[in-house]
């Protein structure tokens, strides 16, 4: 949880942030600005959560990246400008990050995810992986859960999207309308709209539950009849960057569809067709700045704890074009 520990807005502050104080509440945007945010892989997803966070007036925002920015990073990622190709990617997004709210802490960190010590996230309210492996998930989400830091992971692929949030047990409050008679009784009946404030709990699995969960078992198959095939999708797409060390590329297309294919054919047999990695290639900036949003909201939500946050998975699915969101796991 984290706490506004005495935070005060200044005069400067409160005026740049009136909306959103309006919106939440002073409270909510005093813990705000007391959170530290962990964003690692600033990829085109990563630039849209970046964004939305910084102009939300938290205390600080870490980029860590130790990938140099490509051509392909243009379909998307629009923080670091087209002659910083060949640079760090945190480094060539900092300049403009940091014009979008001068009264945010920046920091570029060009260091490794994996030569991350457990000390380093622990210093941080909210640490968010985007383009991680699965060993790396695993590992910073079971050190963010011993330290009670909020653990999310993101990707895209292409036209797909998705999210996963361990918020571990969350404190939150949430308006709830209720419709209260105030006619008398000899009166014809009339009724009021009142919002009261109730706090409320929930509790998240860790990542573990979505490595685990098994989408083939008939009691899923509902759900891959109602929001389609984006979850199985997104395990394939997982598996291939787990062993290939990397993302499916276009310039490697063919090659990359028929991997994708054998993956496929272990993984989710005779569910998803070929169709649907036809589309997974590079960040395509809608889908981005579809998922950074709703990422960098339920973030923002999570740490000024006002209303319901996702529970867990977020999920992107081309096929409609509209995002739904799943529970995964077992809460322990």
């Amino acid at each position: 949880m984290v706490e506004s520990n005495g935070a005060e807005l200044t005069e400067q502050e409160a005026e740049l942030y009136d909306r959103q104080i309006r919106l939440w509440g002073l409270d909510s945007q005093k813990r705000l600005r007391s959170a530290r945010i962990l964003i690692s892989g600033m990829s085109g997803l990563g630039s849209e959560i970046a964004k939305n966070i910084i102009l939300s007036g938290v205390k600080s925002v870490t980029l860590l990246d130790d990938r140099k920015v490509s051509k392909e990073e243009h379909c998307s990622q629009f923080l670091a400008p087209q002659a910083s190709i060949g640079s760090n990617r945190a480094e060539a997004s900092l300049p403009r990050a940091q014009q979008l709210n001068p009264m945010v802490e920046l920091k570029a960190d060009t260091e490794t995810l994996d030569s991350k010590e457990a000390a380093y996230f622990k210093e941080f309210d909210v640490v968010c992986l985007i383009g991680a492996s699965t060993a790396q998930h695993l590992r910073v989400n079971s050190i963010c859960r011993e330290a009670n830091v909020k653990f999310f992971a993101a990707d895209v692929w292409g036209m797909y999207g998705f999210s996963f949030a361990d918020l571990q047990k969350h404190e939150f409050a949430e308006e709830v309308a209720k419709h209260v008679k105030v006619s008398k009784p000899q009166e014809k009946p009339k009724f009021e709209t009142v919002a009261t404030t109730v706090k409320r709990t929930l509790e998240f699995p860790p990542y573990q539950a979505l490595v685990d969960f098994d989408f083939r078992d008939a009691s899923y198959a509902r759900q891959l009849k109602r929001h389609g095939t984006a979850l199985p999708v997104q395990r394939v797409l997982q598996k291939f960057r787990d062993e290939q060390q990397r993302d499916p590329a276009y310039a490697k297309r063919t090659e990359d569809l028929q991997k994708l294919y054998q993956l496929r054919d272990t993984i989710a047999p005779e569910i998803v067709s070929d169709e649907r990695f036809e589309f997974v290639f590079a960040q395509i900036s809608p889908v981005a700045a579809i998922v950074g949003g709703v990422v960098a909201q339920e973030i923002i939500k999570v740490v000024s704890q006002k209303e319901t946050p996702h529970r867990n998975v977020f999920l992107f699915n081309p096929e409609n074009c509209c995002g739904f969101v799943e529970f995964v796991g077992t809460a322990q």
